[in-house]
């Protein structure tokens, strides 16, 4: 998705400068003074969270951060759950430090399925591992752990199956799904025979209780719940990717459980051929999201 062209709500920073005082003037101490300019805007690329090389984020911490106060943005990209990389997201990126310059930003990479490397729950369990590093280095970092998670297509379909089933304590605040997969079940899925393959590769059938209906064990849709956060869908009424059914019963289920959600239809395919009008009102709701559920405190 191409983001770029359409990004109207840049900020420009005004350049800040810090001026040096004598503490024996004030009475500032030195030491919190070097604490304070430390504080700086940082950008760490390809952070290790866990063994594979594909396990890596690119950090972004703002301007004058705090444990108190700066919460974090975790964008997940999209391929097919087999593809993609992190700089797939550059564009919700910008958007985010454009608009949202008080957050932290992080942008990951996790394993790809191949032949030797299974996707669910493998997927799942690595935005438990980003999330888990995060919270580790929470003071170092000077970073607030609550989060924000949005993602795209399959990125998208990762963010939704994390939030309802595995973010127990409730870390996640929102979901933003653009043109995420919901719901294997659906005879889109079931009625193509490739996808069927596809869908036997992507599952580690050992870590999953024996007879277990895999599809709907990792479809988002059948695992909405009370507890599921506020979620923004995102959908194109002719995907030939991903059904327009997969969000209208996504719909349904976070209509039924009572969960503060957004449901989007826009004309067109999987994203990259929304009009200017439906990608500006994209980036308005995840915008919106971000200031309601991971409001900045001072």
């Amino acid at each position: 998705m191409r983001f770029n062209k359409f990004l109207f709500f840049v900020l420009l920073l005004a350049s800040i400068s810090f001026v040096a005082c004598d503490s024996s003037d004030d009475g500032v101490d030195d030491t919190a003074e070097e604490e304070v300019a430390a504080l700086t805007a940082e950008t760490q690329l390809n952070v290790s969270y866990g063994e594979s090389d594909e396990q890596v984020y690119d950090l972004y911490l703002p301007l004058g951060r705090l444990t108190t106060k700066t919460k974090v943005v975790i964008l997940v990209h999209g391929g097919g759950w087999i593809g993609g990389d992190k700089t797939d997201m550059n564009d919700f990126l910008q958007l985010v430090q454009n608009n949202h310059p008080d957050h932290a930003i992080v942008n990951m990479n996790y394993q790809l399925a191949s032949a030797t490397q299974t996707a669910f729950p493998d997927q799942f369990l690595d935005v438990q591992l980003v999330i888990d590093h995060l919270i580790e280095n929470a003071a170092n970092y000077q970073i607030n752990t609550e989060f924000g998670l949005i993602g795209a297509s399959a990125g998208a379909h990762i963010s939704m199956m994390y939030d309802y089933v595995y973010d127990t304590d409730n870390l996640v605040k929102f979901v933003g799904n653009i043109v995420g997969p919901s719901d294997f079940t659906d005879p889109f899925y079931t009625g193509n025979p490739n996808f069927s393959i596809l869908f036997s590769l992507l599952v580690d059938t050992s870590a999953y209780p024996p007879g277990i209906d895999l599809a709907v064990a990792t479809s988002p849709t059948l695992q909405v719940s009370r507890s599921s956060s506020p979620t923004l869908l995102f959908y194109g009424d002719q995907d030939p990717l991903v059904p327009l059914t997969n969000g209208q019963t996504l719909d349904a289920a976070l209509t039924t459980e009572d969960i503060t959600h957004i449901f989007n239809v826009y004309e067109g395919g999987h994203g990259d051929d929304w009009s200017e009008e439906d990608l500006l009102n994209t980036q308005v709701q995840l915008s919106s999201y971000i200031d309601t559920y991971l409001t900045i405190t001072e």
